[in-house]
């Protein structure tokens, strides 16, 4: 299932040359993740009162064009894997003229009292069940 996230592009969030600035895309990537958990019926929060963590091991970001000031940009996130120690999304950035912009891979794990953690069965199996394979 792919969720897809609009937000808007303000003057506190560029560089100085109007270019949306590169620590940004983590922001805007982590709450995408966070909405698409939260749609998914399974928040943060949940897992948080069952004392599990969400750890980001690894992101790839791929710069591909410049995003501007005042601009729309749309969000596409999805989980490409998942499975009982954790999840690999994969998130594009676009501008309002629908070019891709940025793109993210993502690798999350699961984790309990600081040490990678395995999720039962029925939840990873609930996570399975939103895996997108194939690439948009």
């Amino acid at each position: 299932m792919i969720f897809v996230k609009e937000r808007k592009i303000y003057g506190y969030e560029c560089d100085i040359y109007g270019h949306l600035n590169n620590s940004n895309y983590l922001q805007f990537y982590e709450s995408a993740r966070s909405d698409a958990l939260t749609d998914m019926n399974f928040p943060i929060k949940q897992f948080n009162d069952q004392g599990i963590h969400l750890y980001i091991t690894r992101i790839e970001l791929d710069y591909k064009a410049g995003v501007f000031l005042e601009d729309v940009v749309t969000i596409k996130s999805w989980m490409s894997t998942a499975n009982r120690l954790g999840s690999t999304w994969i998130q594009k950035l676009y501008n309002s003229q629908r070019q891709l912009c940025n793109q993210a891979i993502v690798k999350v794990v699961h984790a309990k009292n600081g040490k990678p953690f395995r999720i039962d069965h029925e939840t990873a199996l609930f996570f399975k069940s939103f895996v997108e394979e194939k690439e948009i």
